[in-house]
């Protein structure tokens, strides 16, 4: 039943074509004023239907889980990644993301974003009544805000159009380590090496062209870390920026502990040409900054996680624009259709 196609795609025009009697069902994600919601909340489809999640206002997930643990990432699940949309955003275009339903069997899903779940935001497609969503939605509320997403050292917190976010549960003592990325002929993270502590913040400023800010690991520096291991791990996905831009989008993540952060660009051989960060790297160890530098060269950003033309990511994804990765039946294409082909590098 898990089994997925996925697709990503720049431009709307590259989304699935339903069969001819299918029904497309709309669902938005999240809204302006801080809605921490699916409407609607359940949906009932039929083999062959669509339902179309469409993100509004700041950073959600679309994410399969389990009737048992609602806020769990179900193992080898969809997931749209975070979708980034800043709050002046009021008109679209909105990016989508769509799951082909091909059984009559629930689907459960949640955002994992921090705390989200646990405050019921969670979703069903083909619940067996309502009183079972509302059983799940429940165990959802009941459930401890670290289930929602193996443990990390670095958590998501929002995305913002022109300024950097502003934190959430750190200190008065903390600080906000803003970060940019790329620029005029740029592919750096400046700076690209820090210390931070545990409640500081790392805001990553994203300047010209179209980059990400994704965590990866130390043995694997051009690669999600979510694909090399059981944690979730932080993604920007891609934020466009033109030449022309006045504001400036950000992504801000919570720095959890003092273990070593690792991130790197995802673009196509961004990474490989060492467009890569770090915080709270060993420097007297084999694992500094330099070691990872090198390392992310050595392998030239070959990974196929990279992606050239892609505004987004998500579970299995491994290709660009209107490439498909195709491994069974479920599908769930991400659309930007605001992004242009001149942003890419």
């Amino acid at each position: 039943m898990l089994s997925k196609l996925f697709a990503i795609s720049a431009l709307s025009g590259l989304l699935a074509v339903l069969p001819a009697n299918a029904a497309n069902i709309p669902v938005t994600v999240g809204g302006r004023g801080g809605i921490i919601a699916y409407t609607p909340s359940s949906v009932m489809a039929n083999p062959g239907d669509i339902v179309t999640f469409t993100f509004l206002q700041k950073n959600h997930t679309v994410t399969a889980s389990t009737f048992q643990q609602p806020c769990t990432p179900l193992p080898g699940g969809f997931d749209s990644n975070f979708v980034p949309v800043p709050d002046n955003n009021t008109s679209g275009p909105f990016p989508q993301a769509q799951f082909a339903v091909t059984d009559r069997n629930p689907v459960w899903i949640y955002c994992r974003q921090t705390g989200h779940c646990q405050k019921g935001m969670v979703f069903a497609i083909n619940p067996e009544s309502d009183a079972q969503f509302q059983q799940f939605k429940a165990a959802a509320m009941s459930t401890g805000a670290a289930s929602s997403i193996a443990p990390s050292s670095a958590s998501p917190v929002v995305s913002s159009a022109a300024a950097p976010a502003t934190s959430t549960g750190t200190s008065s003592t903390s600080q906000d380590h803003v970060i940019t990325v790329g620029g005029t002929g740029i592919l750096a993270f400046r700076p690209s090496n820090i210390t931070a502590q545990p409640g500081d913040t790392i805001t990553f400023k994203f300047n010209l062209k179209n980059h990400t800010a994704t965590q990866s690991s130390f043995n694997a520096p051009c690669v999600p870390l979510a694909e090399t291991s059981s944690q979730v791990g932080f993604d920007s996905n891609f934020m466009p920026v033109d030449a022309s831009a006045t504001s400036f989008p950000t992504f801000t993540v919570v720095v959890n502990d003092s273990s070593p952060i690792w991130v790197f660009c995802r673009q196509t051989g961004h990474c490989g040409q060492g467009m890569v960060f770090s915080a709270n790297a060993n420097e007297s160890s084999s694992k500094s900054f330099e070691a990872f530098v090198a390392r992310a060269k050595e392998i030239n950003g070959t990974s196929s996680s990279s992606s050239s033309n892609s505004t987004g990511s998500g579970s299995g994804s491994k290709n660009g624009a209107g490439a498909v990765h195709l491994s069974g039946l479920h599908m769930i294409a991400i659309s930007f259709a605001a992004v242009l082909v001149g942003l890419m590098l």
